[in-house]
Parts: C-alpha cells; structure tokens; sequence
C-alpha cells in the first residue's frame, strides 16, 4: 500500500427501520408588547406549528408502512 492509503471502515450492519415515537408538540413562549413583536410572535407559531405538523404527518405515513414504532427501550 501507498503511503497515506489506508483500507476503508466497514459499513455498519443495517438496522430495521422503525417509526419515530409520537411527541407532544410545543410552542415558544412569547411575551409581544407591541403590534411589531405580535406579527413576530404569529410567525414564530405558525412556523412551529408547521414543524409540528410534518413531524405527525411524517409517523402517520411511517406506520401507514406497518413499521413498528421506536420505543424508549428500543433506543438504548
């Protein structure tokens, strides 16, 4: 071997694929004062809100596939 070559990490064994377990969601905490800061505050919400929504659509569709759902236990 050339100096500097060195042989490649083997890949790791693949894994069952599992859904991600369902989270609550959550919103910030605001505190506006004025009508500028109450048009941040929508826009902060509604983008949590869609971040939340793409979580729940994306296990719906994972178990819409009959994949079992990780638990607590299965992440250890």
């Amino acid at each position: 071997m050339l100096c500097g070559c060195m042989q490649a990490p083997r890949s790791p064994e693949p894994t069952a694929q599992q859904c991600a377990p369902v989270t609550a969601c959550t919103l910030p905490a605001m505190s506006p004062r004025l009508n500028g800061d109450l048009l941040d505050a929508l826009d902060v919400t509604r983008a949590a809100w869609r971040d939340c929504s793409a979580r729940v659509d994306m296990i719906r569709v994972c178990q819409a596939k009959g994949l079992p759902v990780l638990t607590k236990k299965d992440d250890e």
